[in-house]
């Protein structure tokens, strides 16, 4: 999948085996996106496909194996099925022959632990038409919407359509300004750029691209250098940015750098305040100082990429945790969205990247077995600043709290 494609709504569909789930994807897309066929159990792997709804853009629906598949194959596809909820924001559980069972009330269970809104659809309405006790029961025990739908004459694909805008939620589709809370119309904001050996040739990293996008969305200006130049630039121009922006791992040149009276912050910590769970970093991050020797930190990479010799997340984080702490630390590293190594109760610390390449449902549920069994979390531009001493003021900018003492 490409990198753009996960920073979209996700709309996943479940059901048991044969219930005309890919059916249903291949409608919506109009494209014989999944395979169809008589055989239960055809769909192995979750297949993804991008579609376009007016009014929430592109979508990527999500076609699951069946959560009645059996044998250990089977197993293994219901773990990839419900491996889905973790990334999705709306689901759609589809369901024939009026039957809402077992099966269905577990999925629906599991679409309530992780906050995932969903709609159902009752397929195969020319076989059996949905019963209107059911219908009835169903919305008003679970406050949603069950539609009949047929996949040999889809007449009421508009109606799915409409329920899809009306219950996916806003946050999936419409995000807020990076800094848009911080700025003002026609302010100028600096922003500092290394050019070393983790940026890519001739381009700039992707958070760095979103936040100038972003500061011309809110009608500001943006002025974007090198580490070294700074100096020279304050000096020589006499302006005053409103915000300064810098790469986390140059926070100490920054800091030193930009005057104290002008706010100071990373682009890890923008990212972390736009779309992760900010309210549990600013409690979580503090605890680095009181990590113990044999402790072991997960570090969370959104992405998959080369792993360079002085890599932020697997080289120099580790090693300036280690310095600050003088603690003989374990890391384990996960890319992408694969599943833990490990039990999340044997970490002592979870740090998670600032995510710029998927949504903040998928942040946020990718922290919810930490934040669930009360391990600390933080960001990776978080835990750098806590590090290097200047917490206080990198995360300054976004709240009111009290000062950081440091142990």
């Amino acid at each position: 999948m490409s990198k753009g494609k996960e920073r979209k709504p996700h709309l996943g569909i479940f059901g048991r085996r044969n219930n005309g789930k890919s059916s249903l994807i291949n409608i919506l897309s109009g494209q014989d996106v999944a395979i169809v066929s008589e055989i239960a159990g055809t769909t192995t792997d979750p297949v993804k496909k991008s579609i376009e709804i007016h009014g929430l853009g592109p979508v990527i629906m999500v076609d699951t194996a069946g959560i009645d598949d059996v044998g250990e194959l089977g197993k293994k596809r219901i773990e990839k099925t419900m491996g889905v909820m973790k990334i999705i924001d709306l689901a759609i559980l589809v369901i024939i022959q009026n039957s809402f069972e077992d099966y269905e009330k577990y999925l629906i269970e599991q679409f309530n632990e992780f906050a995932v809104p969903f709609i159902i659809v009752h397929n195969k309405s020319d076989i059996e038409m949905l019963k209107k006790t059911l219908k009835e029961e169903i919305e008003t025990e679970y406050k949603t919407q069950i539609i009949n739908f047929n996949a040999i004459n889809p007449i009421n694909i508009e109606e799915i359509i409409t329920a899809i805008k009306k219950y996916m939620p806003e946050t999936a589709y419409k995000s807020k300004s990076l800094v848009g809370d911080l700025v003002s119309y026609g302010d100028i904001v600096l922003l500092i750029v290394p050019i070393d050996i983790e940026a890519p040739e001739g381009r700039l990293i992707l958070p760095q691209i979103q936040t100038i996008r972003d500061i011309l969305d809110n009608d500001c200006i943006a002025i974007v250098l090198k580490e070294r130049e700074v100096d020279s630039f304050l000096r020589k121009t006499n302006i005053k940015p409103k915000l300064a922006i810098t790469d986390s791992q140059i926070f100490l040149k920054a800091d030193a750098s930009i005057p104290k009276d002008i706010p100071l912050t990373g682009f890890s910590v923008l990212l972390a305040h736009y779309k992760g769970d900010f309210e549990n970093y600013l409690a979580g991050t503090p605890q680095i100082s009181n990590l113990k020797n044999g402790d072991k930190i997960l570090m969370l990479e959104s992405c998959t990429h080369h792993v360079s010799c002085d890599d932020i997340g697997r080289v120099k984080i580790p090693r300036w945790i280690t310095n600050f702490t003088g603690k003989n630390i374990e890391y384990e590293f996960v890319s992408g969205l694969s599943n833990l190594p490990k039990d999340i109760h044997e970490y002592a610390m979870v740090i998670q990247c600032g995510g710029c390449m998927i949504t903040r449902k998928q942040i946020i549920n990718r922290l919810k077995p930490a934040i669930d069994a009360k391990i600390p979390v933080s960001n990776y531009g978080m835990a750098i600043a806590y590090v290097h001493g200047i917490y206080n003021r990198a995360v300054a900018p976004f709240t009111k709290t009290e000062k950081v003492d440091y142990l």
